[in-house]
């Protein structure tokens, strides 16, 4: 796990960022989001939505993202960072690595913060409220499969889950900070989250090896048939709040409903996103373990 940190401290964003600062750019054509990552815009029954409905819709859509990542780094990542850092992992850590986590830790608390910071300052300026929802829907998904899967394991289940979401995150991100119709503040937002978790992917990756080698071998079977099942559920979008925002533009139940089922059924699969993540269990020997492979195709992740 060593050199993922090597330059933290000139270079981390929680070290050396700036502040980002909304302005709007829709007189310029900008989007809030990209549109293609906002999918039931689309839907034929939403065609008659107005131009302004379709902006709010894409900013309630922003703000779900990124209250998302506020609970989830908080909330899952951070917990396995403090237990890291802290010796707490179930096996012995050099000091190094028990340091990189505290960089981790102050690294997540401030992607936190500067998320919310975001949607707070475009909730000012545009007039739309960032909606009194549960955004940490996404975080309740991923508990109940590791509850639901490895009942007799709570202790490993949060390492697991932090690592698949640490692992997959750089590849979200890294689609948005080159999309030039999305608003400049969103994509340098983004990009800065990218740069530190690029280091966090090679820091969980090179954990997860170690975790990997340190498990007891009882548990290698159940743990490499629970990793797709985790992986799918960090790729399957929440969208109660997706309903809820369009019930709060107008669109009856019914409708919201219809569109969420359509434009939503086949998420939690993209062999593109995965593909780091799933190279990083491959290479500790996970899908070597007996039915792996296939569970892991099972769930379209290869």
């Amino acid at each position: 796990m060593s050199g993922a940190f090597d330059r933290w401290y000139d270079t981390a964003g929680v070290r050396a960022g700036t502040r980002r600062m909304f302005a709007d750019e829709t007189d310029q054509g900008k989007v809030f989001y990209p549109q293609d990552q906002v999918p039931y815009l689309a839907h034929e029954a939403l065609g008659c939505l107005t131009d302004e409905q379709r902006r709010v819709l894409t900013i309630r859509h922003l703000y779900q993202f990124l209250l998302s990542t506020t609970h989830l780094e908080t909330r899952v990542v951070n917990t396995t960072a403090e237990r890291i850092a802290n010796n707490r992992a179930g096996f012995d850590l050099p000091n190094q690595a028990r340091m990189d986590a505290f960089k981790v830790y102050c690294d997540e608390g401030y992607h936190a913060l500067y998320s919310l910071d975001l949607a707070d300052q475009i909730a000012a300026d545009t007039g739309v409220a960032i909606p009194p929802w549960d955004f940490g829907g996404f975080v309740d998904r991923l508990e109940e499969v590791g509850a639901r899967l490895m009942p007799d394991e709570p202790s490993l289940v949060p390492l697991l889950q932090t690592v698949v979401f640490e692992t997959l995150i750089t590849a979200v991100l890294n689609e948005i900070p080159n999309d030039r119709t999305v608003m400049t503040v969103v994509r340098d937002l983004t990009r800065d989250h990218a740069k530190d978790e690029g280091h966090h992917h090679r820091f969980f990756a090179g954990f997860f090896h170690d975790l990997w080698v340190n498990l007891e071998p009882r548990l290698h079977e159940p743990v490499a048939h629970t990793l797709p099942a985790m992986v799918q559920a960090c790729l399957t979008w929440d969208t109660e709040p997706i309903r809820a925002s369009l019930l709060m533009s107008g669109v009856d139940g019914g409708t919201a409903a219809a569109v969420v089922a359509d434009t939503y059924e086949r998420s939690g699969s993209n062999a593109d996103i995965c593909r780091a993540t799933v190279r990083t269990f491959r290479s500790a020997g996970v899908l070597d373990v007996p039915g792996a492979e296939e569970a892991f195709a099972a769930h379209q992740l290869l």
